[in-house]
């Protein structure tokens, strides 16, 4: 059945400019990371799409190596973009990055000039675009000058597959460093896409949310449900098929060290009519803080659960001390090997 977007699609989000661009992006966004590859059927695929699109999500955010297997995620939403979006390509922000492996060999990841560039004609290829709106260097390459990868993405601009640049997982101290040389370059950092949420601070600590800010950077948080651990679904243990139980990049053991910290968020949450999803992501985007929240799903009820956040994004002294107080201890950075170097 062909697909006709929500007349009202505008109306249900809030949209926050990037920093200090004239790109403005939703609150939430929605990433291709799992549920995209050849284990989920495409009807599903659509369907989550399809809702999103219908609550004004507009930013979908890809890599080269989502699925599984790598590059399935990409070929996935060109199709869906030359179906159900058809047409509406002006009214889409697409993202995608290149860093982790993806193919055999020396070259096949991290920030090489001829990895970066190799890898972003891949992805417009399995997309079927011309260019992604932004693209991102995944992650920090320790063994690869950053100039090098920030020339690279430079290119990728000034060639015209991409309109915009990001970076994903650097710390504070390489943002700066990016940001500094992509300036002297003439095509402006756009935006960061760290990790954080309610148990994961490494943003705060590190200083990075400041650098930002402060730099005029925008900001994207990845995982602001911890994969899943701030929402109901591990409440009452693992469940059968939930990531933790395939062990699909969150260990069973990461959910028990924040089981009794996520029953009292839950208990707050519900004390302010959200459910724990809705607060995470309203804790995340607090204060203008955060430019846009990445969630992921496995069906389109999650979709319409996290928009939900947006009727209340405000928090009194007492509830963030109360979370600070609950989430002590239980910091939880997958990704900190990267933002380390």
């Amino acid at each position: 059945m062909t697909y006709t977007p929500a007349a009202d699609r505008y109306q249900r989000m809030i949209y926050n400019r990037c920093g200090k661009s004239g790109l403005k992006l939703p609150a939430i966004s929605l990433g291709l990371w799992h549920n995209f590859g050849h284990d989920t059927p495409h009807g599903v695929k659509q369907a989550i799409c399809r809702t999103a699109f219908d609550l004004g999500i507009t930013h979908f955010d890809l890599a080269n190596n989502y699925g599984p297997p790598p590059g399935s995620a990409e070929e996935a939403f060109g199709e869906l973009l030359r179906t159900d979006f058809r047409g509406l390509r002006d009214e889409l922000i697409i993202s995608s990055k290149a860093g982790y492996e993806m193919w055999d060999g020396p070259y096949g990841e991290w920030g090489s000039r001829k990895y970066v560039i190799a890898s972003c004609d891949q992805s417009l290829k399995r997309m079927g675009l011309d260019y992604v709106d932004i693209f991102y260097s995944h992650r920090f390459d320790p063994d690869t000058p950053l100039e090098e990868t920030m020339g690279a993405l430079d290119h990728i601009v000034r060639s015209g597959r991409a309109q915009y640049i990001g970076i994903s997982s650097y710390n504070s101290q390489r943002t700066r460093e990016a940001a500094a040389i992509l300036k002297d370059l003439g095509t402006p950092l756009l935006i960061h896409q760290p990790s954080y949420n309610i148990l994961n601070r490494w943003v705060e600590t590190d200083g990075l949310k400041d650098t930002l800010q402060e730099l005029g950077v925008g900001s994207i948080a990845f995982v602001p449900l911890a994969q899943g651990i701030l929402t109901n679904k591990y409440l009452n243990g693992i469940p059968a098929g939930s990531r933790a139980a395939q062990d699909k990049s969150l260990h069973p053991s990461v959910v028990e060290k924040a089981l009794s910290s996520v029953r009292k968020l839950n208990d707050m949450a519900a004390a302010r009519g959200q459910t724990l999803a809705q607060m995470a992501l309203a804790w995340v985007l607090r204060n203008g803080g955060i430019t846009s929240a990445l969630i992921g799903a496995s069906k389109p009820e999650q979709v319409v659960d996290c928009v939900g956040a947006l009727t209340n994004l405000d928090f009194t002294a007492e509830e963030l001390a109360r979370i600070d107080a609950i989430s002590e201890e239980k910091d939880i950075n997958l990704w900190a090997r990267s933002s380390e170097d």
